[in-house]
């Protein structure tokens, strides 16, 4: 006779541990970070070391001395002139160690000036870029030698900010890393590099990359590049995640830093396009032909491009984890035996990596099908010879078919109910994104209504044994790992780690259960810890990355099913035994099992459906534009949300009753009218922050003019002006070329938009061949004013003279707030709104919203 079982509340108590200590040690596991060091020195043997206080300096001189880098800015080129005294000390200090040491050893740096245009699709649109003047600084470190200098790894951060952040982070962190990690090559005794390394300081990458591409198709020393690391930060805390990795010797030397974090399902994530987001590395691979390793700090984004990326909102340890990791690497790729060499060709990597376990796991696609095949089989071959069908006559496959029926049955219930408690707080209860003040809470909302989804989906199977949907689960794990893996998807490792404890665990079970058809609850203790543990590290930095996300990806999205599928999703591969557990203790039990979570389900959304989306560290992006419009003198304030969460028309509708009417002094409701607008390719207003605009869902407010008022902005010759010179109709050929020339002092960003259908241009040389919109979008060194397109356009009937209506648009350099905060007298009346303004919105939402403040110009003309 059989031990009698115990019932669910008791067998609960025993898996707690498991339940509890798993995803605990996961957690530990994420967010370890290094000890922050000050000294520049170890203080034992003397050698030189990563600093983090002194890489922080770096970033609070960078984000708060000199301010909001925007390209374009004053504060723009002061970064540049500051970067390039922190590139002549890197020089002296190089060449003094040479005079004292006659090591190998030569530093030598460029500020490089170009301009240039590109092509820079993103987000299903096209769109071109040109810029003017920008610039780079660049750090070449090497043993002298031509033959030293042959073969180079390049190293890159941008000194620029993005239009509403002072970029403590993003990316003042990652330049203040590279100048730490330049100055401990330098002064480590004996140390020569076998291969050079290029420090690249670009001073544009938030216009789109500008300066990456200046630097990949027009300096003298890209062509010596064999390999990028690319250093970036999305967030402000925890360890930099490795989520572009492009060759199997990247990988390889990736291996070799003290604290590697990151997975080929990462990888997977960000090279499907999921996440709409871009780095400089795009460039380097694009026109350099380059391999490399895209990092970026991701932990905490709720900061990313906003006011407070601050460095005293940096986590402590992560410069330091950083800076030790990229140290390692430039220490691998510049020595003897370094693959640098072999890199002038590469192949995409076949390769699955993943940090599990405290240890850096890598193999190549073909081991994993032969470990994930040969898994496969030992399952097969195992069920065959083991199983018994309780089934009166039934087969072995006939059994695992209904199993397998359940666990799909579990999978979709689990997926269900998520998405259903998701679709009722959006649509029903009006409480969308209620989850969104912290990472985790999702996983609170969701987690329980995916278990509900499981244990319903069971009683709705009806009883099967356990052992049958035990061995169906291990079953249909193996063969995913299988089947994922042989269509050439690396991600297939999620499965093998879900699956490889289970099938040690089942050929175990006998030991501990007595009976091979009898699950052993020490069976569910030993084979549920590894798949949660795994859940878990997948888990934390997935929702990390897109619960913050859902910011920022526009009205329409489905923020809260998405979240609700990732939570459910990993959950799933988490829990796996939950559904087999489902059968153990009876129909009675299940039901009230299904009761229970259905209670703590609904008492989740009751609570959720009381919190607010938004607080003082996790708030709401607003975007303001105070737009002049040239041609008509009419003056507008335009206002978008970029997400999902409900409120936004009150938010509008407030800023124009408690404070536009006061603002304006206006008694008149007709004057100051609330317009939703349609986003759309002809909504040129906001064609600065293109294509991102398309995100947004806008509000327009029409302002009071003051009849009085002369705009600055149409001054002769000192004007926002669009003009054609070079001018020349061909009536034969049907052609007409010119100059498209614009002038925009005072103004950045600056982007021109028309209607044509192009022959040729002096941007890329492939139009589209056929009439269509076309969008050109500016970035310059400050104090450059002025820009020019070549175009050949084609005359058609319905426009026989080529006439052209070209809409544009431009950000005053003056009237950015906070980041002009310093000179708002100069920045006329948007800058007197916008003090008001920001003021107003902090009082009345309390810190909840992080408002984007940019005074804007724009019309249109025909030419």
């Amino acid at each position: 006779m059989s031990a009698p079982r115990w019932g669910p509340i008791r067998s609960l108590l025993f898996l707690a541990p498991v339940l509890i200590c798993a995803p605990y040690l996961a957690y530990k596991q994420h967010t370890i970070l290094p000890e922050p060091l000050t000294e520049l020195a170890d203080p034992v043997t003397n050698l030189p070391q990563i600093s983090e206080a002194r890489i922080l300096g770096f970033a609070k001189y960078l984000s708060e001395e000199i301010g909001y880098r925007t390209v374009g800015t004053v504060e723009h080129a002061l970064a540049d002139t500051w970067m390039v005294r922190q590139a002549e000390a890197v020089k002296r200090n190089c060449e003094e160690v040479v005079a004292a040491t006659g090591r190998k050893l030569e530093c030598e740096i460029w500020r490089q000036e170009g301009s240039g245009s590109h092509r820079f699709d993103m987000m299903s649109k096209r769109l071109y870029k040109t810029y003017v003047d920008l610039t780079n600084i660049v750090v070449r470190i090497s043993d002298g030698t031509p033959e030293g200098k042959e073969h180079a790894v390049l190293v890159n951060a941008h000194l620029d900010s993005t239009l509403p952040s002072p970029g403590a982070a993003d990316d003042a962190l990652p330049v203040g890393v590279m100048l730490d990690c330049m100055r401990v090559l330098v002064n480590t005794p004996d140390w020569s590099p076998k291969h050079a390394i290029i420090m690249l300081f670009n001073n544009a990458e938030e216009s789109l990359q500008d300066a990456s591409h200046l630097f990949s198709t027009q300096h003298s020393i890209a062509s010596t590049v064999r390999a990028v690391i690319n250093l970036e930060a999305a967030g402000t805390n925890g360890r930099e995640l490795l989520f572009q990795a492009t060759s199997e010797e990247m990988i390889q030397a990736y291996s070799h830093v003290p604290r590697p974090y990151g997975t080929v399902f990462a990888n997977d994530i960000f090279s499907s396009g999921i996440i709409l987001s871009d780095t400089d590395f795009r460039q380097f691979e694009q026109y350099l032909n380059v391999t490399g390793l895209d990092m970026a700090v991701v932990g905490n984004s709720y900061l990313y491009h906003m006011r407070k990326d601050l460095v005293e909102n940096i986590q402590p340890g992560v410069a330091q984890n950083m800076a030790e990791n990229t140290l390692a690497l430039l220490r691998y790729l510049s020595a003897e035996g370094s693959p640098i060499p072999t890199l002038t060709t590469y192949t995409r990597p076949t390769t699955v990596f993943y940090s599990y376990l405290g240890h850096f796991f890598i193999y190549s696609f073909t081991t994993a099908k032969i470990i994930y095949t040969s898994l496969f089989l030992a399952c097969i071959f195992f069920i065959t010879s083991t199983y018994k069908n309780p089934a009166p006559g039934g087969t072995v496959w006939s059994g695992q078919a209904k199993g397998a029926l359940a666990v799909v049955a579990g999978l979709v219930g689990t997926l269900f109910v998520p998405n259903a408690v998701a679709f009722l707080l959006r649509y029903v209860l009006g409480k969308g994104m209620s989850w969104f003040a912290n990472e985790y809470s999702a996983i609170v909302l969701y987690a329980p209504a995916a278990l509900l989804g499981a244990l319903l989906s069971q009683h709705l199977i009806g009883p099967i044994s356990e052992h049958t949907v035990f061995t169906a689960l291990l079953l249909l794990q193996t063969s995913s790992a299988f089947l994922v893996q042989l269509l050439g998807v690396g991600s297939a490792a999620v499965f093998f780690l879900t699956a490889l404890p289970i099938f040690i665990v089942t050929l175990l079970n006998p030991l501990f259960s007595g009976s091979a058809n009898e699950i052993a609850l020490a069976t569910y203790a030993f084979g549920q810890a590894f798949p949660l543990f795994g859940g878990v590290v997948l888990l934390t930095p997935v929702v990390e990355v897109f619960v913050p996300l859902t910011g920022r990806i526009g009205a329409d999205a489905p923020a809260d099913n998405l979240i609700a599928t990732i939570v459910s999703s990993i959950g799933a591969l988490s829990l796996p035994l939950v559904i087999p557990l489902a059968h153990r203790f009876g129909p009675r039990a299940l039901r009230r099992g299904v009761v229970f979570m259905s209670v703590v389900t609904a008492i989740l959304v009751a609570v959720f459906a009381m919190k607010a989306p938004f607080d003082v560290m996790h708030q709401k992006r607003l975007f303001v534009l105070h737009l002049e419009n040239i041609t008509t003198q009419e003056q507008s304030l335009h206002l978008a949300s970029a997400d999902s969460a409900p409120g936004f028309d009150l938010i509008a509708n407030r800023v124009v009753d408690d404070f536009i009417y006061d603002w304006a002094g206006s008694t008149d409701n007709a004057s100051v009218a609330l317009v939703p607008v349609a986003m759309d390719d002809y909504n040129s207003e906001w064609d600065s922050l293109y294509p991102f605009s398309a995100f947004l869902t806008i509000y327009k407010i029409s302002l009071p003019t003051d009849s009085s008022y002369v705009s600055p902005w149409i001054a002769p010759g000192n004007g926002f002006s669009i003009s054609a010179i070079n001018d020349v109709k061909d009536l034969v050929s049907g052609t007409r070329s010119l100059t498209l020339q614009i002038n925009h002092p005072g103004l950045i960003w600056t982007v021109v938009a028309f209607d044509a259908h192009v022959l040729k241009w002096n941007l890329d040389g492939n139009p589209p061949s056929e009439y269509a919109r076309h969008r050109v979008k500016e970035a310059s060194f400050y104090g450059k004013d002025t820009w020019t397109i070549d175009l050949m356009l084609k005359l058609d009937s319905g426009n026989p003279d080529g006439k052209l209506l070209v809409n544009f648009v431009g950000l005053q350099e003056k009237a950015m707030w906070p980041g002009k905060k310093a000179v708002k007298a100069e920045g006329g009346i948007a800058m007197k709104l916008f003090e008001e303004f920001d003021a107003w919105i902090e009082r009345a939402y309390e810190g909840t919203i992080d408002a984007t403040l940019l005074g804007c110009v724009g019309g249109v003309v025909t030419i």
